[in-house]
């Protein structure tokens, strides 16, 4: 089994999602869970119907107590350490529809510390990334009057307050075996997690009352919900926070997720149509060595880039999907046809987008919280 590594600071190789289900011991969502959802939800969202929230804690749990007259709040975050790429939406874009669909509350982390911490940037960089960062999250339609967004170094003496309770039941030994701290990293990092696991209780704290909390986000984050706060919530007196845990987007190079890192294979949000198209043109595809080769045998979209960035988040129509892949299979479509067909639907979703976040670069201060 090829080898691969999923982190909260790293993810490298082609994820194994039911290897990091049992790894993780997290939940398969289910079509019981589905149907649950659905009743909720009307039509599923495509992040549901194709798989691509696969993994849960506790998202049954959530679902009955709504049921029952109990509301939930939404949590997840970024860690800003460079420019939103299309991965980086993922959780957000799930977040806006839940949100709508269940009139929740929105509070979003920004972890400019965390960042300043792990990599080579400064407080400034990292407080800078997180001001470009928040447009991106604001430019997904979350309702300003239900969504909170905060750096933790500019809302820290309310989220202090929360840490410091926390971290008094977590011990390094805890942190070591959870995040695989050693002696020889920092101190602010062995406390940080204490920090990302405070807005899991942070609502009930202003609002006197014990609140649900559901966070949507990539399955690499998952240790700080289920090594801390999930850990620590009955010791303060609060239910613990409910997980939904998304796959990641894939580069478009031959393997791995989407990574700033190799800016090539990923699309950001500020991506003009030309660099797009020449990022697209040179994605990794499933096709043959030529035009007559790939008529005669068809092409493969199960390792297809192109395909999968259709399936991920830019073909809503099943059957559209489900044509093209049949279609690739027999040799019906070439490469450059769907290339062009993906490229321009980024560009068009990303000329909306751009417009939104132009536009949330005057509707900061409606979403950000200060101490």
């Amino acid at each position: 089994m090829a080898k691969f590594v999923v982190t909260p600071w790293e993810v490298t190789g082609d994820v194994n999602y039911d290897k990091l289900v049992k790894d993780f011991g997290t939940t398969r969502i289910s079509k019981q869970l589905l149907e649950k959802t659905k009743k909720h939800t009307g039509k599923l969202h495509l992040f549901l119907r194709r798989g691509l929230f696969f993994s849960h804690r506790d998202f049954d749990k959530i679902l009955d107590d709504y049921e029952k007259g109990k509301k939930f709040f939404l949590y997840t975050g970024r860690g800003p350490s460079g420019k939103t790429h299309l991965g980086h939406l993922m959780p957000w874009i799930f977040a806006k529809h839940l949100q709508d669909k269940f009139k929740a509350e929105m509070y979003f982390q920004l972890t400019d510390d965390e960042k300043y911490l792990v990599k080579n940037l400064t407080l400034d960089q990292t407080i800078g990334f997180s001001y470009d960062n928040a447009l991106d999250v604001i430019a997904c339609g979350f309702d300003p009057k239900k969504t909170f967004i905060f750096l933790d170094t500019e809302y820290s003496k309310s989220l202090y307050k929360m840490a410091i309770r926390i971290s008094k039941h977590i011990t390094f030994s805890i942190t070591k075996s959870v995040f695989g701290f050693q002696n020889s990293s920092n101190i602010g990092l062995i406390f940080f997690p204490a920090m990302q696991a405070a807005p899991c209780f942070f609502p009930s704290e202003l609002k006197k009352k014990k609140m649900n909390c559901l966070i949507p986000a990539a399955i690499d984050q998952d240790p700080y919900w289920r090594g801390i706060a999930r850990y620590v919530a009955p010791k303060l007196g609060y239910p613990k926070p409910a997980q939904i845990h998304n796959k990641f987007l894939p580069g478009l190079g031959e393997s791995g997720k989407m990574s700033s890192s190799k800016p090539n294979t990923c699309i950001f949000t500020t991506d003009d149509p030309d660099i797009v198209k020449r990022k697209i043109w040179n994605a990794f595809t499933g096709g043959r060595g030529s035009k007559k080769e790939q008529m005669e045998k068809g092409g493969n979209p199960d390792i297809c880039k192109i395909y999968q960035y259709l399936y991920y988040m830019f073909e809503e129509d099943d059957k559209k999907l489900k044509e093209r892949y049949n279609n690739c299979k027999k040799g019906k479509i070439l490469c450059g046809d769907c290339k062009i067909y993906l490229t321009n639907k980024i560009n068009k979703f990303l000329k909306e987008h751009q417009k939104r976040r132009q536009k949330a670069k005057r509707q900061l201060d409606k979403f950000i919280l200060r101490d």
